[in-house]
């Protein structure tokens, strides 16, 4: 089964991760993680540290002449804004005067900096705030890539996409992924109608200029999922469960929907249970999709619907009251390099760790030490679903 592990601070040296569990025999496309991470770094909004940071991967373990070992395979990611900050950030060099002039004492609101500090003990906030940044989802947009690519071999397709920014709602249109990927590629959004670009061009200004941030709602989308990935038999073994908790673990999430989620709360359920059917040549289905996919913790072969509420950034540079932690006295809270909103770069991270967890499911239901080996078991298994 693939499990993953990163390191790394957001000004340090390099982000690294590790992945194990991809199958022997997958043909990796460089290309794809690097246009992803590229995609990542995009999006009208964000802020100045884009145009240092160039991202692209570099595969130190468990890939040969492009394709996959079946052992871990290990990935770097250089930060070129180390060079700004060797000194601040030098793992080895003791510290000293002059490489700890820009301590943090003064916690961020919303940021992890004031719990991390207390937690860990620091009496400078920067141990905090270097990990707990989003500079880390760089790595799991590159891990999840790979498994995006795995899951295309196995005719599993997925995209995210933006379908809020701040009051701004798009909406929503019964697409493909296919589609929904070439209406999103129209606009440097990710939205789905370009036609409310300019209107929210306009608000993300007028967040910049009163020193604001702005969130969202991030949609992703899978298809071809086949039945039966989770399980009913134990609370931790439901796949839309393992989703949730991996979505709500990327920075700023404090909200994941399946289906229709929370509107399902207000509706009776007349209106909210997917009505059965069955075809000889397709087999079983539902007439309506406002589970999400999902029924009892397990795929049904619905397209897996997941929404994500995204919190405005909180690092503003009109900052906020806050209070030193040495001195106890009332502040502003300090100010670092931050963007206006982060919702396209974060429906990329979203769709990665989506892609993740259902490679995760799949490896973990079908023998998977070999990409053909483990396209034939899943072939069999759609074979004997259409049979049941």
């Amino acid at each position: 089964m693939i499990n993953y592990v990163t390191a790394g601070e957001s000004h340090g040296p390099q982000l690294t991760g590790i992945i194990t569990g991809i199958p022997a025999g997958l043909k990796l496309d460089i290309k794809e993680i690097n246009d992803a991470l590229a995609a990542r770094q995009g999006g009208f909004g964000r802020g100045d540290r884009q145009k240092i940071e160039h991202d692209s991967v570099e595969i130190t373990g468990g890939v040969r002449h492009d394709i996959t070992l079946g052992s871990p395979i290990s990935l770097t990611i250089q930060n070129r804004d180390y060079s700004h900050w060797s000194q601040i950030m030098d793992p080895i060099s003791p510290a000293t005067q002059s490489n700890t002039l820009r301590q943090i004492t003064r916690p961020r609101p919303g940021h992890a900096d004031l719990v991390g500090g207390m937690k860990y003990g620091q009496s400078d906030l920067r141990n905090v705030l270097e990990r707990s940044s989003a500079r880390e989802t760089a790595m799991r947009v590159a891990l999840g890539q790979i498994c995006k690519q795995l899951l295309s071999q196995l005719d599993i397709n997925l995209i995210g996409y933006v379908q809020q920014i701040g009051a701004t709602k798009i909406p929503e249109q019964d697409l493909s992924v296919q589609e929904i990927n070439n209406a999103i590629e129209q606009n440097d959004l990710r939205i789905l109608d370009s036609n409310f670009v300019e209107q929210i061009h306009n608000s993300i200004l007028q967040a910049k200029k009163d020193g604001d941030t702005l969130g969202g709602v991030i949609k992703v989308v899978v298809e071809n999922v086949p039945a039966g990935l989770g399980s009913y038999i134990s609370w931790n073994t439901k796949l839309d469960g393992q989703l949730a908790g991996a979505v709500m673990g990327i920075n700023a999430m404090k909200g994941v929907e399946i289906g229709d989620g929370f509107a399902a709360a207000g509706k009776p359920g007349s209106q909210v249970m997917d009505e059965i059917d069955w075809n000889p040549n397709t087999g079983w289905s539902r007439l309506t999709n406002h589970l999400g996919g999902f029924e009892g913790g397990m795929t049904n072969s619905m397209p897996l619907i997941i929404k994500a509420a995204m919190k405005p950034i909180p690092t503003l540079y009109k900052p906020l009251q806050t209070v030193d932690i040495k001195t106890k006295e009332k502040q502003k809270a300090q100010v670092e390099r931050s963007d206006t909103t982060a919702i396209v770069p974060a429906s990329i991270v979203v769709e990665s760790v989506v892609a993740i967890e259902i490679a995760k499911a799949i490896t973990a239901t079908f023998e998977a030490s070999n990409l053909d080996r483990l396209q034939k078991a899943l072939h069999d298994y759609r074979k004997e679903l259409l049979q049941y």
